[in-house]
């Protein structure tokens, strides 16, 4: 059976379909309807309806969305896209559509996905790093995704960043309502706002690469924080998961100096007397979500 994979994002829908094989057969974006409840639910209906036209064949669907479902209440909870908070999301796109649905965090989608067949294919513990406009996190333990007993296994951007001997920065306040999340100094947001602390200078976090790149002492100095943070937050997931590969995710992934820098700064704050997790980029890059929704479903 074909499956469904969407990836719910807070500026755009994207919808694949995978075949027997695992392969991607077909796939479509459109925009999110911002801030509708209603209309995501039906945006996300008619792609399935359109993907299963198209395919002449019903389908399994899996979404990976931001946040989680409350085990208490069956209710989205922690969603950065406010409007989902509190809804009955999976009873209602079950109902739209008649069938089961499989629901996930975005970021186990992507950790499910470079570890079913990418990245970090063959590999006992991944742990999947988001570092775009938000930084999650998701669990994959032998080809299974983590959940834990409160559904928030994984979610690394929302604990305290540990700060280094020279940060002065007052703690940014998050979404979240607590000060100081990882997420507040490793998003592409994050990025560009201490670029802008430090410079003066409002550029985004591409803009910023590009100039480090050419020399500009400030941006590269806006990078080797940013480098600094990162080691000592992904130190922490080490210490308590100790994954064999960080697979990174997201806008700020693109930046191949992470995959050095980091790992030779991370083992001053690692509880070991070597580091043998590997830190490695997406291999499947933007369709981590789409393809580990699908696979939520299992295998083939």
């Amino acid at each position: 059976m074909e499956r469904i994979g969407i990836d719910l994002g807070g500026t755009k829908i994207e919808i694949a379909v995978l075949d027997a094989s695992g392969a991607l057969v077909a796939r479509r974006r459109v925009p999110t309807p911002a801030g509708d409840y209603g209309a995501t639910v039906e945006a996300l209906a008619q792609l399935v309806a359109g993907a299963e036209r198209e395919r002449g064949t019903r389908c399994t669907v899996g979404v990976a969305m931001p946040g989680a479902l409350s085990l208490a209440t069956g209710l989205v909870k922690n969603a950065n896209s406010t409007c989902l908070i509190g809804r009955p999301f999976k009873a209602d796109l079950e109902a739209r559509l008649g069938r089961e649905v499989r629901l996930a965090n975005d970021a186990n989608c992507f950790a499910l996905s470079e570890a079913v067949d990418g990245a970090a294919s063959g590999a006992g513990v991944v742990f999947g790093v988001i570092l775009g406009t938000g930084v999650g996190g998701g669990i994959v333990v032998d080809g299974r995704v983590l959940t834990g007993a409160n559904a928030i296994a994984g979610e690394w951007g929302h604990v305290p960043m540990p700060l280094g001997r020279d940060d002065r920065v007052p703690a940014p306040r998050c979404y979240c309502g607590r000060e100081g999340c990882v997420e507040t100094f490793l998003s592409g947001p994050a990025l560009a706002a201490d670029h802008a602390r430090a410079s003066g200078q409002e550029i985004d976090a591409a803009q910023i690469a590009s100039r480090a790149a050419a020399g500009d002492a400030a941006c590269e100095a806006t990078l080797a924080r940013y480098e600094a943070r990162l080691a000592r937050a992904l130190a922490v997931v080490m210490n308590i998961v100790d994954p064999d590969v960080i697979v990174l995710g997201g806008g700020l992934s693109n930046l191949a100096r992470l995959y050095e820098r980091v790992p030779s700064l991370w083992g001053a704050h690692v509880f070991s007397d070597e580091v043998r997790t590997r830190l490695v980029p997406p291999l499947h890059g933007d369709s981590g979500g789409v393809r580990g929704a699908a696979w939520l479903w299992g295998p083939a």
